[in-house]
């Protein structure tokens, strides 16, 4: 498959290095371009120096919730967090919903361990990976997850991996490819 055609495109590394910024940085020039782009957005949010939590984000609306957070009792536990389900559920996964139907790219971030403890979530990312739009994710860089594998061996799937050297310079390489296939498929 030649490069034109590769519409996954992942974006990995350690942390700090920058993906949540390259993944933004790339949304930006695609609107920029007159292109909707829509998906989910996962920050880490801290309080005194303090991580409290994770914060899930509709990257089309954005609506806010909670992806998962210290005060919460209840849910799986990742770190000092418990994850909220009716929040990953109904603002992140409802989010990628309507991105994989009423917007040009579909931009994920993360499919990660926290997001990938939901079933629902799974399903719409796995939904927006095989459907025939351009899809921009940020993988966990040391994920074992089977889930996750198949989405990197895909075919039709490139990796990006971020570095200082070249976070500067991946996002108008990114959005570039996906703009690029969003235009071949607009014409067949």
């Amino acid at each position: 498959m030649s490069s034109l055609h590769k519409r996954v495109l992942l974006i990995t590394c350690g942390p700090g290095v920058g993906k949540i910024t390259v993944l933004l940085k790339t949304t930006d020039i695609l609107k920029a371009k007159g292109l909707t782009v829509g998906g989910i957005l996962s920050r880490e949010v801290r309080s005194n120096r303090t991580r409290i939590g994770f914060e899930v984000t509709d990257l089309y609306t954005g609506e806010t919730g909670w992806l998962a957070h210290t005060n919460l009792k209840y849910g799986p536990r990742v770190g000092k967090c418990h994850m909220n389900f009716a929040d990953l559920d109904g603002v992140g996964t409802d989010a990628v919903r309507k991105t994989n139907k009423g917007c040009d790219i579909v931009a994920i971030d993360e499919a990660g361990p926290m997001e990938l403890f939901s079933e629902k979530s799974k399903h719409v990312v796995r939904v927006a990976v095989d459907n025939r739009k351009p899809v921009i994710a940020i993988i966990h860089w040391r994920t074992e997850d089977q889930f996750v594998k198949e989405i990197k061996t895909r075919e039709d799937a490139e990796i990006f991996v971020v570095t200082s050297e070249n976070k500067d310079s991946f996002p108008s390489a990114i959005a570039s490819k996906a703009a690029e296939y969003l235009a071949a498929t607009r014409l067949e």
